[in-house]
């Protein structure tokens, strides 16, 4: 297989996007020692949106363009503001990460079945077969949990928010800096009025400096960023699909990082969703490939 400098920038891209995602979970986790769920969220928003300010006032561009500010808004309060506000509470509510992940893994079939009209048996095996070895990686946190129905309907809120937020993203033609001000702008806007309702807690300790400094400025920007360029430039069911490899790789830097060893379902698990991701990527749409590079 030839790759031309293009490829290379698209895979590059793509890793870098996935290492940095999946680094997220560690740091999140270390970061709610310390910090109530809602807390950390506002406190990360407020970072990211003043580290996008001082860009845009560098670059000069500080909005999308007139006719794209709604559309705009829309997408940013779904995809990062809903989303991130119903995973949080979610947590807070009692569900694992481990179920959480497991119905996030339902977003690739979804966007499927809304955007793409003919389709193959061996992608839609993909995606199940990917699902499949999420669930077996998070199989303890299943058996184990004890879900709430508040805590399940703020789940299923998570994956609604980020599967409307994905396709109402890809429709904006615009690039990523021009949408990002106003949408961390707003989603922290709306953190703050929700904060009166809110658990607040918060040790201003290296403990939570360093997981804040990471996921506001590494995750909420640099990620961010690369996967608004993702979703611009790919096939939008293959870039969701992405979003199965942020547990094997978080799985890998646990253990690397904190001695956490893998069990053989995880790695059974891992295998699974390596497959089902090649059968997805492998039949997509002709005409996406082509212009994925």
């Amino acid at each position: 297989m030839c790759f031309d400098s293009t490829s290379l920038r698209t895979y590059g891209a793509t890793a870098l996007f996935v290492l940095l995602w999946s680094g997220g979970a560690i740091f999140a986790r270390l970061g709610l020692d310390h910090a109530s769920p809602f807390a950390f969220l506002l406190l990360r928003f407020a970072l990211a949106f003043a580290a996008l300010v001082l860009i845009a006032s560098h670059s000069g561009v500080w909005l999308p363009e007139r006719d794209l500010r709604w559309a705009t808004a829309r997408a940013g309060l779904l995809m990062i503001g809903g989303y991130s506000i119903c995973y949080m509470l979610a947590l807070a509510e009692g569900v694992t990460p481990g179920v959480l992940a497991t119905v996030l893994g339902v977003q690739p079939i979804l966007t499927l079945m809304l955007l793409e009209r003919r389709t193959s048996l061996l992608r839609v095996l993909g995606l199940l077969l990917a699902l499949a070895g999420l669930a077996i990686i998070v199989a303890d946190s299943l058996i184990s949990s004890a879900m709430p129905l508040s805590g399940v309907a703020l789940a299923l809120g998570a994956l609604l928010c980020i599967t409307g937020g994905t396709i109402a993203q890809k429709n904006l033609r615009q690039t990523p800096m021009r949408a990002l001000p106003l949408q961390y702008g707003l989603c922290l806007l709306g953190s703050l009025m929700l904060l009166p309702s809110q658990e607040w807690q918060v040790r201003f300790v290296i403990g939570l400096i360093m997981p804040l400094l990471w996921m506001g400025l590494v995750v909420s920007v640099g990620a961010q960023l690369l996967l608004y360029r993702l979703i611009q430039t790919g096939n939008l069911v293959n870039v969701t699909s992405l979003f199965y490899l942020v547990p094997v790789t978080t799985a890998l830097l646990d253990y690397l990082l904190l001695g956490n060893r893998l069990s053989a379902s995880a790695l059974a698990g891992m295998a699974a969703i390596l497959l089902g991701l090649a059968l997805v990527f492998r039949f997509a749409p002709r005409l996406e490939r082509a212009n994925s590079g």
